[in-house]
């Protein structure tokens, strides 16, 4: 299911945070919103999964925009993990996790075997069956992002939405998390800080400066030095990884500057190596055979 935003402004508190983004994942990519702090990342999010309704443009999913279909539609079609909460939920680890089921269900009814075979596998998926009984709010942070991916999935939607979602982790969860995402098969967004990250685990990306995007499309050829020295204001370095041949990018500060000496002006240029994509950067991934799930 394809994602399109097509000149979107997004307002918050009176001011312009978004300024006419466009960009498009195909179905089956994974892409990443890649900028400074305050470049608009969420804001765009949210406007994807009905939180901030954009002042102008259209957020569409599989070709409807998702501000004229009825919210349960959109739940059902998009799943949102974002950063994990400090609030302590008073809740069981399957419990937080059945949560996902409910823009299936109407009324009140009680989960259903399906609902519960369900999220016995969303927790074996992303390692976590360990914890089902447990309370949510006795996790550790990386515990309790896994238990957030594991309500997502539940959902059986087709559009999967990630804000910061290695925020606080240690690496080899974060490296861990973008792998078992990278193995859904989902149409996936996500706002990421590390721009190792991306490079290592998107499709494509779309990169964010004051609200404008500046240059989207594959990282490798996205994530120049050039781009990184005008949007982050570090010198960059991009290497091959030498196991996987991606971009592996090592930064260095700018050469620092007298205290009388006037500050560079870094005018952001439109770095257009990759217009927006009318057909998949990279081949759709294969959808991974789920693992069978455990009877309750």
């Amino acid at each position: 299911m394809r994602i399109d935003f097509t000149d979107v402004v997004v307002r918050r508190g009176g001011s312009r945070v978004v300024h006419g983004a466009t960009f498009r994942v195909e179905p089956g990519q994974v892409a990443g919103l890649v900028g400074p702090n305050g470049s608009g990342k969420s804001s765009l999010l949210r406007s994807l999964y009905r939180v901030t309704r954009p002042e102008s443009g259209t957020v569409a999913v599989g070709g409807q925009d998702v501000w004229t279909l009825p919210p349960r539609t959109v739940a059902r079609q998009v799943a949102v993990m974002t950063q994990e909460s400090t609030a302590d939920f008073d809740l069981d680890v399957l419990d937080i996790v059945l949560l996902g089921r409910l823009p299936h269900h109407r009324g009140f009814g009680g989960d259903s075997p399906r609902d519960l075979a369900l999220a016995d596998r969303a927790l074996a998926r992303v390692g976590a069956a360990d914890l089902a009984g447990r309370p949510f709010a006795g996790l550790s942070g990386g515990e309790k992002q896994r238990v957030l991916l594991a309500r997502a999935l539940v959902q059986e939607s087709q559009v999967l939405v990630l804000d910061e979602p290695t925020n606080h982790l240690d690496i080899s969860f974060q490296l861990e998390l973008m792998r078992i995402i990278g193995e859904l098969g989902l149409t996936t967004l996500a706002a990421l800080h590390d721009l190792n990250l991306a490079a290592a685990h998107c499709d494509v990306v779309a990169v964010l400066r004051a609200g404008r995007i500046v240059a989207q499309g594959p990282p490798a050829d996205v994530l120049t030095p050039d781009l990184i020295h005008d949007v982050f204001g570090v010198r960059a370095d991009v290497l091959a990884h030498p196991a996987s041949g991606r971009p592996l990018i090592a930064f260095s500060p700018l050469p620092s500057r007298s205290p009388d000496s006037p500050a560079p002006e870094h005018p952001v240029k439109e770095h257009t190596s990759c217009p927006v994509p009318s057909s998949p950067a990279s081949p759709p991934r294969e959808q991974p055979s789920p693992p069978s799930a455990s009877s309750r």
